[in-house]
């Protein structure tokens, strides 16, 4: 089985390099791991204390955050060695100034992981959510190196939990303590004899707090909402706005600010090409200007997360493709969501959803009648799906004080 691993990730690789050819993310896939190794030599020294984090993506990036700023402040003695799997998380974040050190993750042969785990010696290795490294697990076991996973979640689907997955579930006896999202992926992990765990939450809820109590003041955006109502959409791809830029164009007492997900040329100009109503870019639009539009268009990133607290209902992109983007930054205002129907691997999700401060729809109709029933005056959907979305971001906080105080012995 470790062969036929082996093997699997050579094989992933391979397919990449070729695909690096024609493809923009497969290339950064590749150069960025060219020189790995000798960049790392640069930056530690022999005496360096490390901590090792790593996740796939952005959204990883974001679970991993509190830990990682929690970490600097009461343990500024350690150098933070961040890595990535994915380059949409590592582009994004590799300036973050939180980290010493961030790095792609060098592909996970026994050959890479001895020398990557020599080289860096981590005091501790956290793994966020689903990364489950064989090569890299049992060398830090080896190693004796304190390694933990964090606000991971389990479901009976994973190959941990069927009858050919024996070899597979040694990767979580390499675990020191695993700290789960839930009870669910507790009892999944008791079932195959994993009782090492704790259920702490998702540190996102912490991540999301700390944003909203730091959001930007943006007068633009300030300007262009005035006294209207506002929908948010973000992170929208062009099967959402299908649907919703007709709904927009119809209902003249309701504004729109729409963030997609993809913000290159062709797609804002297909945004564009699609509204009967007046509109504006982001980053072309003065305060004056973007007060006498009724779309307001964020063509960059980073501003998302501020941006949720200008409007009353959110409608999060995702949901029609492999699964819906981060609800939680909506909600931590007292949004309610609407989202497609692709969610339930999303604890979140499915959670707001029982709450009833979430809405899951199957079509454009659906949405419809949705928005409506949210901005009927007459309605009080919106007073308790709001205070509910608040509840429930409020309840779920505080996970990685349980985190860190489990492996530093203080929050």
């Amino acid at each position: 089985m470790k062969l036929l691993y082996n093997f699997g990730i050579l094989l992933y690789y391979g397919l990449v390099y070729v695909a690096s050819f024609f493809n923009d993310k497969a290339a950064k896939f590749v150069s960025g791991r060219k020189d790995v190794f000798s960049y790392l030599k640069s930056r530690i020294v022999f005496n360096d204390k490390c901590i090792w984090m790593h996740v796939s993506s952005l959204g990883e990036f974001e679970q991993g955050r509190p830990i990682i700023e929690s970490v600097k402040r009461s343990h500024p003695e350690y150098k933070i060695i961040l890595t990535f799997f994915s380059p949409s998380g590592y582009e994004v974040r590799k300036n973050y100034d939180g980290a010493d050190i961030i790095c792609y993750l060098p592909m996970d042969t026994t050959w890479n992981a001895r020398k990557f785990v020599k080289l860096v010696n981590p005091s501790v290795a956290i793994f966020i959510k689903y990364e489950f490294w064989g090569n890299y697990l049992t060398e830090l076991k080896k190693k004796d190196i304190p390694t933990y996973i964090v606000s991971a979640i389990f479901r009976e689907s994973q190959v941990f939990f069927k009858w050919y997955g024996g070899w597979y579930r040694g990767f979580l006896q390499n675990f020191r303590h695993l700290f789960v999202q839930d009870s669910n992926s507790k009892n999944l992990l008791a079932s195959i004899g994993i009782k090492n765990v704790s259920i702490v939450g998702d540190t996102r809820f912490d991540r999301v707090l700390a944003i909203a109590k730091s959001s930007k003041e943006l007068p633009v955006v300030q300007s262009f909402k005035g006294d209207a109502k506002v929908l948010v959409v973000g992170s929208s791809w062009p099967k959402d706005e299908d649907f919703i830029l007709p709904y927009f164009n119809e209902h003249k007492n309701l504004k729109l600010i729409i963030a997609p997900h993809e913000v290159h040329e062709s797609h804002i100009e297909d945004i564009l090409s699609k509204l009967k109503r007046p509109a504006l870019r982001y980053t072309k639009a003065t305060e004056e200007e973007a007060a006498n539009v009724d779309c307001l268009i964020i063509d960059c990133f980073g501003l998302l997360s501020s941006i949720y607290r200008y409007g009353e209902v959110a409608y999060i992109g995702g949901g029609f493709g492999v699964g819906i983007h981060n609800i939680l930054e909506a909600a931590v205002y007292g949004m309610p969501v609407i989202f497609g129907p692709n969610y339930h691997k999303f604890r979140e999700a499915v959670e707001m959803v029982k709450t009833g401060s979430a809405f899951p729809i199957n079509e454009g109709s659906e949405f419809s009648s949705v928005v409506d029933d949210l901005y009927d005056p007459s309605s009080t959907t919106w007073n308790d799906s709001a205070m509910m979305a608040h509840q429930f971001v409020s309840a779920n906080c505080g996970a990685t004080d349980g985190v860190l105080l489990s492996i530093f012995g203080q929050k």
